[in-house]
């Protein structure tokens, strides 16, 4: 049988188990210890609309939270309660050592939906850190909030927010002729799962479009392997390769006008790369040994993919004008399913030894290796647009879980779900 297709049917057991899926919930699991201690005082509510049961800055709080970089102090121990900062009494908020306070007011727009008022101060200095507005739709509360818990996180940290962004993961239930799958898109916090693709066939391989309106997945509803692109909002699709044999492992270019993915209709499994405008398919890689899983770096300059031409799976970087592919990664016995940080100085890959499998980060620069996960059977990490955290797979009890970690391995957040087989987890791009 040929290697490739071992290696999808691996994966297409590790999706078939007899449950059903439920909303994400986040477990911090492990946490860093030098968290800021922050305030993020509930927002005054001024609208003509109902205040919803959960708050703005309940969700600001949530988002800082599990970022594991604060800690927020929680609501009922405010003694003061102020939205404006003429309120703000700094003494109060240093007895409390509490080092910044975020506060807020939400008013009609006069454009329609909602004015939020935001401010931020340092407690210690009591300058204004950050003073802003932003206009929020009527459905859209929750987006809103991850905007402003965004533009908290780069005032404080330096480094641009990953909170209103969305993950896309495949999610399976049932055995046999009873089995269903879906790929599944939600926030980052796991609220407002939407199935936007439901079958009785494996799906798998989900990959994002640079503006975040379109994913790229592999299909087996056509009886055999096809690469298709929907629209996440509209739902309107486009079959992109369907030859005999392999069609798999999408990736989008950095514009957006090109994909890499694998095929094998010369033979076996190699690096293409799709014209998406022009619908032509340009031959990248060439090689009797399994080429796959491709992904682009930020510039478009290089694509990295996996393959076991040196005996064992690899990384190896290719230029997309072509030429001979080099070997990246050395270390391991095992290295499959590049994911880049958005700086192209860190690499994450599923890092193999001995039949165990974790989450393992190189740099680049210094070729030096952080094993960031403890699981023995974690795989497809997907960087976060920020690069702060790698989302990956994982097993437990025999049941597939979402887990994010921080570059650090300071933290690590459990996404749990009560019911149902996750897997094939993949980040957004930021869209601002």
């Amino acid at each position: 049988m040929n290697k490739y297709l071992v290696f999808i049917l691996v994966a297409i057991a590790s999706l078939m188990h007899n449950s059903a899926w439920a909303e994400l919930e986040i477990e911090i699991v492990k946490t860093g210890v030098d968290a800021l201690p922050v305030a993020v005082v509930p927002f005054s509510w001024d609208a003509s609309d109902p205040e919803p049961i959960t708050g703005i800055a309940d969700i600001v709080s949530a988002d800082l939270y599990r970022s594991g970089l604060f800690e927020p102090l929680a609501s009922e121990d405010m003694i003061e309660r102020p939205s404006d900062p003429v309120d703000l009494r700094f003494g109060t908020w240093r007895l409390l050592k509490v080092d910044a306070v975020a506060m807020g007011q939400i008013v009609d727009s006069p454009t329609g939906g909602y004015l939020a008022r935001y401010w931020l101060f340092d407690v210690n200095t009591g300058e204004q850190l950050l003073g802003q507005e932003l206009v929020i739709g009527v459905g859209d509360l929750r987006f809103g909030a991850h905007k402003i818990a965004d533009q908290i996180f780069e005032t404080l940290i330096g480094t641009p927010g990953a909170f209103a962004t969305r993950v896309a993961f495949v999610v399976s239930t049932g055995l046999g002729d009873d089995s269903r799958y879906e790929l599944v898109i939600a926030d980052s916090d796991g609220f407002g799962q939407q199935a936007i693709v439901i079958d009785g066939q494996p799906l798998l391989s989900p990959a994002w479009s640079p503006d975040g309106t379109q994913l790229a997945y592999v299909s087996f509803a056509r009886g055999n392997s096809t690469v298709i692109m929907q629209n996440i909002f509209t739902g309107a699709n486009r079959v992109l390769a369907e030859f005999k044999g392999i069609n798999g492992s999408p990736s989008f270019s950095p514009d957006g006008s090109q994909i890499a993915l694998t095929l094998s209709r010369s033979g076996s499994p190699e690096i293409n790369i799709l014209d998406l405008q022009t619908g032509r398919f340009r031959q990248l890689t060439q090689h009797w040994a399994i080429d796959t899983e491709p992904t682009w770096n930020q510039d478009g300059s290089e694509i990295l993919f996996t393959s076991d031409r040196g005996g064992k799976p690899q990384v190896y970087s290719i230029s997309p004008r072509g030429g001979d592919p080099q070997r990246v990664t050395w270390e391991g016995e095992y290295n499959a399913r590049a994911s880049l940080s958005p700086d192209g100085k860190l690499l994450a890959t599923t890092y193999g030894n001995e039949n165990i499998y974790q989450i393992a980060v190189f740099d680049r620069e210094n070729q030096r290796l952080r094993v960031l996960s403890d699981g023995r059977l974690d795989e497809s990490p997907s960087f976060a647009p920020n690069g702060s955290m790698v989302l990956y797979a994982s097993k437990e009890n025999g049941k597939g879980v979402l887990y994010a970690v921080s570059v650090d391995g300071n933290v690590r957040q459990r996404l749990v779900t009560s019911e149902g087989d996750v897997r094939e987890p993949a980040w957004s791009p930021l869209v601002r």
